[in-house]
């Protein structure tokens, strides 16, 4: 995985410098914002009126969930009237992937291994993290 100047995919992706992994990591581990991220990935374009049918949660609750997602650089809006739009951000969601699978070692290339982890533990690395 090629980085320019320790830029990660995701934060190109997301045109965002302050973006990071975990930011993504935590606005997708909310229960309601899943389920919004995952009908915005069925539909393409999901319209806040849909949001406010299939979620159980008041309209400011979903405003403040549908705010998290677009500042963690899942969700692009698009405003029409007075109408929100939502979709999802795969180029966002493609570069955390990419991110991860660079963080994993291949046979052999010795990616994303603690250093010495293999030469302390007396054995070629078997995939499994060292624990301490």
């Amino acid at each position: 995985m090629a980085r320019i100047a320790g830029t990660s995919r995701l934060r190109q992706a997301a045109a965002s410098p302050e973006l990071r992994p975990a930011d993504v990591f935590k606005a997708l581990g909310d229960p309601v914002r899943w389920s919004i991220v995952s009908q915005a990935a069925e539909a393409g374009e999901l319209a806040a009126s849909t949001l406010e049918d299939t979620l159980e949660v008041s309209k400011p609750t979903i405003s403040y969930h549908t705010k998290i997602l677009v500042q963690a650089g899942l969700l692009a809006v698009r405003k029409e009237g007075r109408n929100f739009y939502y979709t999802l951000r795969d180029d966002v969601l493609h570069a955390l992937i990419d991110d991860m699978r660079a963080l994993t070692s291949g046979p052999g290339d010795g990616a994303g291994q603690v250093p010495g982890a293999a030469a302390s533990a007396g054995h070629e690395s078997d995939g499994t993290l060292p624990t301490w």
